[in-house]
């Protein structure tokens, strides 16, 4: 993490710092170390934010103390999107049921395989929104 450019730097919004909190002055410091390749991170995610180190670090500690964010283990992106895909499996799943209705409905019959082809659909997405819901509530951790 080199220094950028002088004309990039000059370009880039100033850093912002914490504002000012209505309790009063901040008085009380907190010493937190990092490694390198812990202090890359944090700065890394700091300047995504465009804040100073410091503010970045009090405002997330905060968020996390207050419960305004829950931390999440690295996999929390996999199980999201895991969640994302079955939404849209259960969407079609919707519509395959409204398509077995109005045949039913209409005709009166239906095929064994076309029966047998949504439920297998519906087992699926069933059993995948288990594996995902179970892959949440691992994340969670217990509020003492």
């Amino acid at each position: 993490m080199g220094k950028p450019p002088a004309d990039e730097e000059a370009s880039r919004a100033p850093v912002r710092r914490r504002g000012r909190e209505p309790g009063g002055p901040r008085s009380h410091r907190l010493k937190v170390s990092f490694n390198d390749g812990e202090m890359a991170i944090v700065q890394e995610a700091a300047d995504r934010e465009n804040q100073a180190l410091a503010a970045w670090v009090g405002e997330v500690a905060l968020a996390v103390a207050t419960e305004r964010v829950v931390p999440v283990s690295p996999d929390a992106k996999k199980v999201l999107q895991e969640l994302i895909q079955t939404r849209g499996q259960l969407r079609r799943v919707g519509n395959n049921l409204n398509q077995v209705a109005y045949v039913l409905n209409a005709e009166g019959e239906m095929t064994d395989a076309q029966i047998k082809a949504v439920l297998a659909l519906v087992n699926e997405t069933v059993r995948r929104v288990d594996e995902a819901t179970l892959q949440v509530m691992k994340e969670r951790r217990p509020r003492s």
